[in-house]
């Protein structure tokens, strides 16, 4: 870890929990227009909506896979092009219906729609009515840094405290702990924070001897031993932060709603310093709430669950959650590891609804701080998601949570789909090079037959497939830039116009890399290698050159046998895939470069990927 603080980093850009607020005032308005607090009543009225999404999406592939079909049809081996196509097909739909969804969310952020009511203020807007259920706070922890997760617990303690509705709330420390020396540095810490905060009772710590189910079989045993107690849970990770008005409200919107099990929020990354992980940070804070308000627009009730910064109701969970132990063995069998998508998916079989509410702000994770331990998690994500596999059948299930599994399948399944289309497509304009053009085929014609290029489908093509990638990242541009108060939040418009080009070329950069390692991890998948669930590294780790050189020597390799193997073959065909070789031959740079804290710093010198995060944090040293 480098430049350690002896103020627990995470805390320090997240501030504004207990001081001044990150939001704009836009996000801070209260009317007596409110919707009185009700979800309930809009459930069951997606119908339209889900059509509406799934005709756009329909019609944009056909028209990709119609645009395909004539550039293919008369070039290449007819053999490869049955495989070729429904790859084709099923990665554009996977882009159009993000590209739709951030669409309707753009379109609601402009007319300033709640996605779920449609209307100017959402449910959780206005007075804040009185409390009278009883809501325990869950930090389950798994041999992780005591004084970090100390300093976020006191942060969010403070801050429920400031919105004097604190005596509704316990916290309780659930930890898997299984190193001695940690766990003894637990319990001395954790004492010592409930001394400071003068929390009493209302600060609980318990170790449990063995991580038997690991995260969701701790918060499980705090079901069945502590969860009568409570009416609902908010279940946090070892990594997050929440307002204390926002913890207020999620448990007032669940007094309000006796049939909704779990509301989550938009948890936004941040507290990180390295360069890595201050792209991702204001990539997902530019994007991320824009592609929320869409998927909570046409999702509605029937939303996800991430795992952590949600709350849900005691009872629901404790009759619908027990979540099953899949025979044979791991990677694919045992416990389940991704165990979020699964409990949305049963408390729904329940009855009881799933939201997701986006304007529910001050949620704040962290994310890992370098390409390898990005990758690490998502090894980790893979293998969780793929056992859902052998839930998506499960009798009772509701359509969208069988969507939701999914599609969270195929977020892993894209990589290597993606890697297939682009081996295919070389290898039909490697056959068309060697073949050469064939004018007279096996049937006795009077004329030859020309050889067709289609320049307008190639262009119309490559137009409408970068739309859809980009689509969502300039929507949001365009509404940050509407607003002078909005681009301010970012370090203005022209700190933002540069932040905006430098995270898209360095996305362009690391999405051929993790194709990769996605294809590399589904193969030692299906091999039986399974991997456990350890604790995610934190801090602002850097990586060396032997580390950085040692795990992407194959990309390495692979990007230069492609550019030396398709120069040699076809070298028209290279600046096609300039921009996938380029990623791949400077992996190991990208990734140790990007490591560097010291950059991430140098960039925030220079007003790139500024978030409101932090510029709330400077604001706030400023004024004292």
């Amino acid at each position: 870890m480098r430049g350690r603080s002896s103020v627990p980093r995470a805390t320090r850009p997240l501030t504004t929990l207990s001081g001044r607020d990150a939001r704009g005032p836009e996000e801070h308005a209260n009317s007596s227009a409110t919707a009185a607090w009700q979800l309930d009543r809009f459930a069951g009225r997606a119908r339209w909506r889900r059509r509406l999404v799934l005709i756009l999406v329909l019609a944009t592939t056909a028209v990709g896979l119609a645009l395909m079909w004539r550039i293919v049809a008369a070039r290449g081996p007819d053999i490869l092009k049955p495989i070729f196509l429904p790859c084709f097909a099923l990665l554009f739909a996977w882009i159009a219906l993000s590209f739709w969804s951030g669409f309707l969310g753009f379109l609601l952020g402009l007319l300033r729609r709640h996605p779920v009511t449609l209307r100017r203020h959402g449910p959780a807007d206005g007075p804040i009515p009185p409390l009278t259920e009883r809501t325990a706070i869950l930090i389950p922890v798994y041999n992780e840094d005591a004084e970090e997760v100390s300093g976020r617990i006191s942060v969010m303690y403070r801050s429920l405290q400031d919105t004097g509705h604190l005596d509704t709330f316990d916290f309780f420390i659930l930890s898997d702990t299984n190193k001695a020396d940690l766990a003894r540095e637990e319990e001395s810490t954790y004492a010592g924070l409930r001394e400071r905060l003068d929390a009493g009772p209302r600060l609980f710590y318990r170790r449990r001897p063995s991580n038997t189910g690991k995260k969701a079989g701790n918060v499980a045993e705090w079901v069945e031993t502590r969860g009568h107690a409570y009416a609902f849970m908010i279940v946090l990770d070892a990594d997050s932060l929440l307002h204390g008005d926002t913890m207020v409200r999620l448990a007032a919107l669940m007094q309000a709603n006796p049939h909704t099990g779990l509301i989550q929020t938009h948890t936004v990354p941040a507290g990180r310093e390295t360069l890595f992980a201050r792209a991702l940070q204001f990539s997902s804070r530019l994007v991320g709430v824009l592609l929320s308000m869409g998927f909570s627009f046409w999702q509605t009730s029937e939303s996800n669950y991430f795992g952590h910064n949600a709350i849900l109701r005691v009872k629901a969970f404790a009759e619908c959650c027990r979540l099953p132990v899949l025979s044979g063995r791991p990677p694919l069998g045992g416990e389940i590891l991704s165990h979020d998508f699964v409990e949305a998916a049963f408390l729904r079989r329940g009855g009881w609804y799933c939201w997701m509410l986006p304007e529910l702000r001050g949620s704040y994770e962290e994310l890992p701080t370098n390409l390898l331990d990005y990758a690490v998690r998502d090894r980790r994500w893979m293998q969780g998601n793929l056992q859902h596999a052998r839930l998506i059948g499960k009798p009772g299930l509701h359509p969208m949570s069988r969507l939701h599994l999914g599609l969270g399948i195929f977020a892993y399944l894209a990589s290597p789909l993606w890697l297939a289309m682009l081996m295919l497509s070389s290898a039909m304009v490697v056959d068309q090079r060697i073949t050469g053009d064939i004018f007279f085929g096996p049937t006795r014609t009077l004329f030859p037959q020309w050889p067709q290029y289609h320049w307008p489908e190639i262009h119309g093509l490559l137009g409408l497939t970068i739309g859809l990638l980009l689509g969502p990242k300039l929507l949001a541009l365009i509404l940050r830039f509407g607003s002078t108060r909005s681009a301010r939040r970012f370090g203005g418009r022209i700190a933002l116009m540069l932040s905006f080009v430098a995270e898209t070329c360095f996305s362009t950069l690391l999405a051929p890399v993790m194709m990769l390692f996605h294809t590399t991890f589904l193969i030692r998948i299906l091999a039986g290698s399974a991997v456990g669930w350890p604790p995610q590294a934190r801090g602002d780790r850097g990586m060396d050159w032997r580390q950085a050189l040692t795990r992407h020597i194959g990309h390495v390799l692979f990007g230069l046998a492609a550019l030396v193997a398709l120069g040699a073959i076809v070298p028209d065909y290279v600046p096609w895939i300039l921009p996938v070789v380029i990623g791949l031959l400077l992996s190991v740079p990208l990734a140790v470069l990007s490591s560097r804290r010291t950059l991430g710093l140098a960039a925030r010198r220079l007003r790139l990927f500024l978030t409101p995060e932090e510029r709330a944090e400077a604001t706030l040293a400023i004024s004292h």
